[in-house]
């Protein structure tokens, strides 16, 4: 049976684990982080492949090496998904639709600041560009607002161990829905709106991220928005993406996306799924 090393023990890990055990895989979990790693003797455990690069890029690389791991999304597939700027870059010279957006690398004055802003409408979304989960996202109502988000970013920034001292300046998209949608080796693999309740929204909260309390629910997308997402991947280069769009009357653009995103509940994807995740990983560990 092969062996696919996962580094996270959250819901990702116990979801994998039957579907994959049927398909010949064997899910087994390798922290690479809370332990320490002895450098100069082989390990004691074998893994065939690795699923996803660790967030911890130092220990990763660690791991990989010693474990001779190939990755099913590796360490530059990771860093180019968790560059949000880059990505709405990428996307962007490839003709796909994304937000309006300007990223900020720190310092910049006011001026500078103030000059950006003005292409914008208010509010405007600022955007640390590496986190995740929605972590450090906030909204600027005016220009004095504004500022004063980013004096406590240029605190971070000043930081001497703080890697990425960018962050963005992005149009707000009142209403949107919110969709993150999976593809998998290229191709669509199921979606989930992530929405709010109501009582969160009426009480004027508007991140839909589930780790801040939203609810995921599987839909059967607009096939133009699966081709979006499937082009995005292909953009990236990404065999195993979540794709992030944002969807209003008259428009859809990638917001986001994730090369480490949470698997949901397979009722929420296609039915062959877990079919083409484990060739994917054999193809990996064949390669």
């Amino acid at each position: 049976m092969l062996r696919l090393a996962v580094t996270t023990r959250a819901e990702t890990f116990d979801r994998l684990c039957d579907p994959l055990a049927d398909r010949g895989i064997e899910v087994a979990h390798l922290p690479a982080e809370g332990r320490t790693i002895d450098l100069s003797a082989p390990p004691d455990e074998r893994f065939d492949v690795g699923f996803v690069f660790p967030s911890r890029t130092q220990a990763g690389a660690a791991l990989s090496a010693l474990h001779d791991l190939a990755w099913v999304n590796g360490r530059e597939a990771v860093h180019t998904s968790r560059n949000k700027g880059g990505v709405l870059a990428t996307l962007g010279a490839a003709g796909l639709p994304v937000p309006e957006t300007t990223m900020v690398s720190s310092p910049v004055d006011a001026e500078a600041v103030a000059d950006a802003a003005a292409d914008l409408s208010w509010p405007v979304v600022v955007k640390p560009n590496s986190t995740t989960r929605g972590t450090g996202v906030t909204k600027a109502t005016d220009l004095d607002s504004l500022l004063g988000v980013i004096d406590y970013l240029d605190l971070v920034h000043d930081y001497r161990a703080t890697g990425d001292k960018t962050f963005l300046l992005q149009e707000y998209l009142p209403d949107a829905r919110d969709y993150r949608v999976m593809v998998v080796d290229g191709a669509y693999a199921g979606a989930v709106e992530r929405r709010l309740p109501e009582t969160d929204r009426a009480a004027g909260r508007w991140k839909h991220n589930v780790h801040r309390g939203a609810e995921a629910a599987g839909v059967d997308l607009d096939p133009a928005l699966r081709r979006l997402a499937e082009r995005a991947a292909d953009a990236l280069d990404v065999h195993y993406l979540g794709v992030d769009l944002l969807v209003t009357d008259d428009r859809a653009v990638v917001a986001e996306t994730n090369a480490r995103p949470t698997v949901d509940a397979a009722t929420k994807y296609v039915p062959e799924f877990y079919d083409r995740l484990a060739a994917l990983i054999r193809r990996t560990a064949e390669a």
